[in-house]
């Protein structure tokens, strides 16, 4: 962050404006109008009307519309709320392209909350722009690794998570060399405590009933799974510089230590707070300041239990399998995030079962190979990334299971 920023009001660019993220970010800036101010907003089109309302209540200057054919929609709905407002509209975007061009928008932020692999993209266009990236969207860190980060100045990427949220806050405690390891917390899902043989028979309704948090449907299912933790032990080695079999997964059900650093004194620091995503966001939006009120505190008045387990890495191979693609690294994370992304659709369309998600993972990761350390370019990544999806749908396609 340029320290001139710090105590002025910033401009934010947010990526991924209609979603869960992207709809409290914009709460905590229409709370906060002298701190933050929203310049640019982009979005994949699939809800134009609330895209349209984000457009003019902050009056941004351009609007990205990741799909070509949602367009006219925005464009309807902002000139219907036109006649109700007297500002002006803002430039529409539309296209494949129009998110990573509105991520090099002059800000001082950039927010990058897109789902899945199509935020890759935009994650670099805005830390070649010099942008602060704010990133919850961890696969373009995991698909890119290398390529994103040797491109990203120090403390240029602020993570979103509310896992490396946590810990880059733990990590203020002592120096780099004092870190013996990093404790990932995890709520454990919906089937937390079941059997393999129990999980082959649940539902996308089951999947999606998380315990503790409100996220959308892709990241809930992958909570399910735990395959979004191991997707936060590689982004955690890659954000932190820490080597993977030093990042820990403890399963914490309340959801309340949102993770942990172990020193090697035997000190461990962890950072607690109720299961909402503003106090990450804020902070991210901030950083390395905090937002007063972004959300409540813990009650203290009140008696807590809380309790930390061992992750059952047979019921959930997941963890383990992440951990092994990252030190595979090349475009070996691209494969399994991208199998994944379409084994999760594949499930939820009843095409294949729940275990289904992670076999077939680990049968696509299996098959792609090693493929050397580092990743060359962006093309590496793509062509491996569309690979692994074809293979995945020929895995999962109808009649396969």
């Amino acid at each position: 962050m340029d320290p001139a920023s710090l105590g002025r009001q910033r401009d934010i660019v947010l990526l991924g404006s209609t979603g869960s993220i992207g709809t409290q970010a914009a709460d905590i800036v229409r709370r906060n109008p002298g701190r933050f101010r929203l310049t640019a907003l982009a979005a994949g089109g699939g809800n134009p009307a609330l895209l349209a309302s984000q457009a003019v209540e902050f009056g941004v200057d351009v609007v990205a519309v990741a799909s070509e054919s949602a367009a006219p929609a925005v464009h309807d709905a902002l000139q219907a709320l036109a006649r109700e407002s007297s500002r002006p509209l803002p430039k529409v975007l539309a296209g494949p392209a129009a998110v990573a061009e509105v991520a090099a928008w002059p800000a001082d932020v950039v927010l990058n909350a897109v789902t899945g692999a199509v935020g890759l993209a935009a994650t670099l266009a805005a830390v070649d722009a010099g942008r602060v990236l704010a990133l919850a969207n961890k696969e373009s860190l995991i698909m890119g690794g290398h390529l994103v980060t040797d491109r990203a100045a120090p403390g240029q990427i602020v993570p979103v998570d509310s896992e490396h949220s946590a810990i880059a806050q733990c990590l203020r405690s002592g120096r780099a060399d004092e870190v013996r390891k990093l404790v990932v917390t995890a709520s454990g899902g919906p089937f937390l405590h079941w059997t393999r043989e129990q999980m082959a028979t649940a539902t996308p309704a089951q999947a999606l009933a998380h315990p503790t948090w409100n996220m959308g449907p892709v990241i809930t299912i992958n909570s399910a799974t735990l395959v979004n933790k191991g997707l936060e032990v590689i982004e955690a080695h890659l954000l932190f510089g820490i080597d993977l079999d030093d990042i820990e997964v403890v399963v914490h059900r309340q959801s309340v230590v949102h993770s942990m650093v172990e020193f090697t004194d035997g000190s461990t620091i962890a950072q607690a707070s109720p299961p909402d995503m503003r106090i990450p966001i804020a902070l991210a939006l901030a950083w390395p300041e905090r937002v007063a009120g972004a959300a409540s505190p813990v009650d203290w008045s009140a008696a807590h239990s809380w309790t930390f387990e061992p992750l059952d890495g047979d019921a959930f191979p997941a963890v383990a399998l992440a951990r092994e693609a990252g030190k595979e690294a090349g475009t070996v994370p691209a494969v399994y995030n991208a199998a994944n992304e379409e084994c999760v659709a594949a499930f939820t369309a009843g095409r294949i079962p729940f275990a289904g998600i992670v076999d077939t993972i680990a049968r696509v990761v299996s098959d792609h190979g090693g493929s050397g350390p580092r990743v060359a370019g962006l093309d590496d990544v793509l062509g491996a990334d569309s690979w692994a999806r074809l293979r995945a749908r020929e895995l999962t396609q109808a009649g396969a299971w």
